[in-house]
């Protein structure tokens, strides 16, 4: 009887680990799907792939700065956040190019270097916005971000996607992946050496 009971308990965890194995690999290839869908295609999309230095030539702020509409017509809208341009001198090349911090930031508004976000303080994005360019002007030379195709002729600052944050995001699901095959494997090799007991 208490052998019976051994062998139902036995036969229970061994369920309730092999559920637990398949649903850490179901959960990683859902991790996986969301990862493919939504940051390897800005990171394939994204030409800033090699790193050279900068050195900033000039750092202005404009307290107006008109840029077209996003829908593509011929209205332009004026923004109520002072523009920060700078432009640096690319070391690779050698050309005067205008600097800006992300791959969003270009699409956002091409005619500022910073944008900050809608939600934000005027007063603390003008202290901001005047905080980055005196910082500019003290370190003149930096790393950043221009495309080696030539198909964009400006630079970024820091890239949103870059090979380590990618490779991060798929660290967890890789790990979840392993951890679930692992958890199988062994149920089953106990599930094995039960077998192999029990015709003995």
């Amino acid at each position: 009887m208490l052998g019976k009971k051994l062998v139902t308990a036995q036969k229970r965890g061994e369920t309730r680990a092999l559920c637990l194995g398949l649903g850490m690999v179901t959960c990683s290839m859902m991790m996986y799907f969301f990862i493919g869908i939504t940051i390897v295609p800005f990171y394939t999309k994204s030409v800033w792939t090699t790193e050279t230095m900068c050195k900033v030539l000039k750092a202005s702020i404009k307290d107006k700065v008109l840029c077209p509409n996003s829908e593509g017509s011929e209205e332009e809208e004026i923004f109520p956040y002072p523009c920060l341009q700078v432009w640096v001198n690319l070391t690779a090349s050698g050309q005067e190019v205008m600097l800006y911090q992300t791959e969003d930031t270009l699409e956002t508004n091409p005619k500022c270097s910073y944008v900050p976000g809608k939600s934000e303080n005027s007063k603390e994005v003008k202290a901001r916005i005047e905080t980055i360019a005196s910082n500019f002007k003290k370190y003149q030379t930096f790393p950043c971000y221009y495309d080696p195709g030539g198909t964009q002729t400006n630079v970024i600052l820091s890239r949103l996607y870059p090979p380590k944050g990618l490779l991060f995001a798929f660290l967890w699901p890789t790990l979840m992946f392993t951890g679930g095959c692992l958890i199988i494997v062994l149920v089953k090799i106990s599930q094995y050496v039960s077998v192999l007991s029990a015709w003995q």
